[in-house]
């Protein structure tokens, strides 16, 4: 094969230690290459030093693969030395496969040098720095909200060992009615009259059911857990207002009852993206800014939205051979940009627009209700849409304009769609179908049982 690049340089990433081999011209033989191996050490100092003996060799081009975070300095340390002249593709290990023959360090770095050099090797998207601060905290985020939910199923287990059934009566445990009513408990009152007492809102209207459930065998050692894990809860919250006021918002434009907010935050550079995206059914602003923090907002690096699709797995799979189609999952992908644009997927289904009538056609056409995976396939495929919609509408920076919920029946002919209806009524039932207008007033629905005729003849 062709060498596209002259001086290039393969890396094999471990926690301890890189193993790096640069391929470069053999300045006696022109037709040869020249290969020279090493090994560093990951402190930093060491990543410089090897950074700096690429610069010296005159390497131009570095691929290492994306093991977990211990790439990540070791990129840093490659910018820094190398500056722009020197390209450092990130690959996916998946793309690479194993090395032939016995596999070791050095020769996974010297494969990797050789497939770099003959152009097999692509990068994967690596967005800039300010993006990646906001992508950090958005799955942090994440990561608190969803040790927050664990904390409170085993706050929920502890209230069911103590036969305290307060979850069946209150729609939110946690609520303002809820906490004051775990507060007590933990602080010794054990009347149920008094618990049931705290309750507020509508809530009151179920005092006698709260009185119920809340004449369990409460004990003091019940109560220090709960207390653990309210605590817990509480440092959650905080953490979780902390990170939001990191991200910030996209501000908040003036109406007629609300004063005009400015943007603030990490996200702040981007409200005018936010907005965009915001006016997409089914994704709000928290979405938006998930969405920017793991694809950026420059799609000038995927060439084509279904090139963006493919990236974060939300394209079907191909398994083809000998022209059979075979049944193939789809690929891993970004599973962060699939849980959030299934979330909103979901939340667009229940919406009259052009994609919530799409979720409902395909939860037809994959089995209803009848199908309890219908819902997950339809989920999916809208989430494929939306991905689709969000590269269009940050390409173009145009708004989205829906389409409608008839979108799918409106372009329907009236005659072919009667036509087949009533083919599909004579096969059923046998039987010959005619179409009759009604003059003056249709008949009353219940003319077809007789039972008209038969308060006309009484």
């Amino acid at each position: 094969m062709d060498i596209l690049y002259s001086h290039v340089a393969g890396i094999d990433v471990h926690k301890k230690q890189v193993t790096v081999t640069a391929r470069t011209p053999d300045p006696r033989r022109p037709v040869a290459r020249k290969e020279k191996t090493r090994t560093f050490r990951t402190f930093y100092a060491d990543l410089l030093a090897m950074a700096s003996w690429l610069v010296e060799l005159g390497v131009t081009r570095v691929a290492m693969e994306s093991t977990g975070p211990y790439w990540w300095p070791v990129y840093v340390a490659l910018r820094e030395a190398g500056g722009p002249d020197l390209t450092v593709d990130v690959v996916n290990a998946a793309h690479v496969k194993a090395v032939p023959g016995r596999k070791t360090d050095v020769k996974d770095s010297q494969w990797l040098a050789r497939l770099l050099e003959v152009g097999l090797l692509r990068g994967s998207f690596l967005p800039p720095d300010d993006i990646r601060e906001i992508r950090d905290l958005t799955r942090y985020q994440t990561k608190l909200t969803e040790e927050r939910s664990r904390e409170k199923q085993r706050l929920l287990k502890v209230l069911e060992a103590a036969g305290i059934k307060l979850e069946v009566v209150a729609s939110d445990t946690f609520g303002v009615s809820g906490r004051s009513m775990l507060d007590a408990l933990v602080a010794g009152e054990r009347d149920p009259h008094v618990l049931a007492g705290l309750a507020r809102g509508v809530l009151r209207n179920k005092t006698d059911d709260l009185r119920l459930a809340l004449a369990g065998r409460f004990t003091t050692h019940h109560g220090q857990m709960i207390g653990f894990h309210l605590q817990r809860l509480d440092h959650l919250d905080q953490m979780i207002d902390q990170v939001k006021k990191k991200i910030g918002h996209a501000g908040v434009a003036g109406g007629s009852r609300r004063a005009a907010v400015a943007p603030m935050g990490l996200v702040a550079p981007f409200a005018a993206q936010i907005q965009l995206l915001s006016s997409i059914p089914g994704i709000s602003d928290r979405v938006a800014t998930v969405i920017i923090s793991e694809i950026g907002v420059d799609m000038s690096r995927f060439p084509s939205a279904t090139h963006l699709a493919a990236w974060a797995g939300l394209a079907p799979g191909n398994n083809e051979s000998g022209g059979r189609r075979r049944r193939a999952r789809h690929r891993k992908g970004n599973t962060h940009v699939q849980s959030i644009l299934i979330e909103a997927a979901l939340a667009a289904s229940r919406t009259r627009t052009r994609l919530g009538a799409r979720f409902h056609r395909l939860h037809r056409r994959f089995g209803g209700r009848a199908n309890n995976t219908a819902g997950k396939k339809a989920a999916f495929a809208v989430a494929h849409t939306l991905i689709k919609v969000i590269w269009s509408v940050l390409a173009s920076g145009q708004p989205y304009t829906d389409l409608g919920h008839d979108f799918y029946t409106r372009r329907v002919n009236p005659e072919h769609h009667t036509r087949r209806l009533i083919a599909q009524l004579e096969a059923t039932s046998g039987k010959k179908i005619i179409l009759a207008d009604h003059d003056g007033e249709p008949p009353r629905p219940d003319d077809s049982y007789g039972r008209h005729d038969n308060e006309a003849a009484a």
